[in-house]
């Protein structure tokens, strides 16, 4: 009797931990959805290039929809929703003030002698760093792939993969308006810009899944059961 007591006990307690999980789950990401839009549209206030900031902050515009239409059929982890809503305040920031004259980063540039504002190396680092685990998170919960090796290879080739279309997407956008992109493109002189920009995103896709990975998995295993209880 009294081990059937514990027992029912002891499963309360799980049912009502998945429930406190499955409640926070849905409310942080309304949280953050309503940071971003604030960021973004203070972003949109008075932006130093009107072009640049609708090019910078066009990832936000498609993902902000995306995300909010996805919710409810494929929520994801509390990590990825806080990870996308960094990048998405780094891309607001580049868009208002562009990449290349943020102000703290222009104090930084000064106070220590640097070469560059270097506001856009952040952006391109979390390029990589955030898309890693966002893929991680994708590929395993709708492949047959396991953690391992094989894993945190395709995820740096997806990271690669975006890195490198965003670098064609500022050479089509570097042709079609010509002096226009220089505010967007950011190269501040160097010819090797791009080069770094996707070395920088390969460095943050390994570091994001050195880093994360055992709490990105442990926000994954809790993420199943609150969905399985609910």
């Amino acid at each position: 009797m009294l081990t059937g007591l514990t027992g029912r006990r002891t499963i309360n307690r799980r049912v009502s931990f998945a429930n406190m999980i499955a409640s926070q789950g849905r409310l942080a990401p309304l949280l953050l959805l309503v940071a971003t839009l604030a960021v973004l549209a203070w972003s949109g206030i008075g932006p130093r290039d009107r072009v640049t900031w609708v090019l910078e902050t066009f990832p936000v515009m498609l993902a902000v929809p995306l995300l909010v239409a996805t919710h409810r059929r494929f929520p994801l982890t509390t990590l990825t929703y806080v990870l996308i809503f960094v990048h998405a305040v780094i891309l607001c920031v580049g868009g208002h003030y562009t990449y290349a004259e943020v102000p703290a980063f222009n104090w930084l540039r000064d106070e220590f002698h640097l070469s560059r504002n270097h506001f856009d190396r952040v952006g391109h680092f979390a390029q990589g760093f955030v898309p890693a685990v966002i893929a991680r998170e994708i590929l395993l919960r709708t492949s047959p792939l396991r953690r391992g090796k094989w894993l945190f290879f395709l995820v740096v080739c997806v990271c690669g993969t975006v890195s490198a279309f965003y670098e064609l997407i500022e050479w089509w956008a570097a042709v079609l308006s010509g002096d226009n992109a220089t505010a967007f493109l950011a190269t501040q002189g160097d010819q090797w810009d791009t080069q770094k920009d996707m070395g920088l995103a390969l460095i943050g896709a390994i570091l994001a899944q050195l880093l994360l990975s055992r709490w990105h998995d442990g926000q994954m295993r809790m993420l199943d059961g609150a969905t399985t209880t609910t």
